[in-house]
């Protein structure tokens, strides 16, 4: 706990808004998507989807392949308890709707259903969209896909696996996909072997997003290594988040902004 508000000190003191951006690219997405103060209609299917997960009372089994939960000590967990504490936030939620309907990417990847939280933020922010969405435990994909049933979500493809055994067998000119949300492991070690296994699927256009960067000191490492990556041109630091872009034209910088 300590390192995190450490972390959080040191991000308030370095993060910027819209004022001390220089790029044209940044300052539009900061602008236009991570500032836009819409009330966006699908905002109440994405608390209509919450509600429905935070006032589920029933018990399930959990099959963790991760970095373990600081909350939880036994695998039989509450739906609603697991929705509170590693469920995407509402405002998160919202971002990240806003930055799909931003990009509009044609093809999307999520490496962490969990309940699908963000994965209904991901499936809202286009709906045209084909989106991949990875989970190991078989039962917190079985609840995300009862609540994308009753939410009438249809463009998502739910895939019971281990990210590896996934990701190794991904065929780079069939796979390039646009935006990419990795929330599946917090370690170090999986962070930059998920980000090494899709680097052949980046083009141009692609954004990844990293959640959790500042959850441990090894993530916060696994991000430093990331950013430096030469194909790398573009980061966001926005705290929760790391995002990455591969924009060949534009000058290799890193932002730190408050969201």
């Amino acid at each position: 706990m300590f390192q995190i508000v450490k972390s959080y000190l040191k991000f308030l003191w370095n993060s910027k808004n819209e004022h001390g951006v220089h790029s044209p690219f940044v300052f539009d997405l900061v602008t236009k998507c991570f500032y836009d103060k819409k009330n966006y209609p699908e905002y109440s299917i994405l608390k209509n989807y919450r509600n429905s997960v935070l006032t589920n009372n029933q018990f399930i089994e959990v099959t963790d392949f991760g970095a373990g939960s600081r909350v939880f000590k036994s695998n039989k967990r509450q739906v609603s308890q697991i929705a509170k504490t590693a469920g995407i936030s509402r405002k998160r939620a919202e971002l990240l709707f806003r930055i799909t309907n931003y990009f509009q990417p044609s093809t999307i990847l999520e490496i962490g259903t969990s309940l699908g939280l963000a994965t209904s933020a991901l499936s809202l922010g286009n709906p045209k969209a084909k989106i991949t969405t990875l989970e190991g435990c078989p039962n917190t994909l079985s609840e995300a896909k009862k609540n994308f049933t009753i939410s009438k979500l249809q463009n998502v493809d739910f895939i019971n696996t281990k990210f590896p055994s996934y990701l190794k067998n991904i065929k780079s000119e069939n796979s390039n996909f646009k935006l990419i949300y990795f929330d599946g492991n917090h370690s170090k070690t999986a962070t930059l072997d998920y980000f090494k296994l899709l680097l052949p699927t980046i083009t141009n256009d692609s954004v990844w997003i990293f959640d959790d960067i500042h959850w441990s000191i090894e993530m916060e490492q696994a991000w430093e290594i990331i950013k430096k990556h030469p194909k790398v041109t573009v980061t966001i630091d926005t705290f929760q988040w790391g995002i990455v872009f591969f924009r060949s034209e534009q000058e290799k910088e890193d932002f730190v902004i408050r969201v």
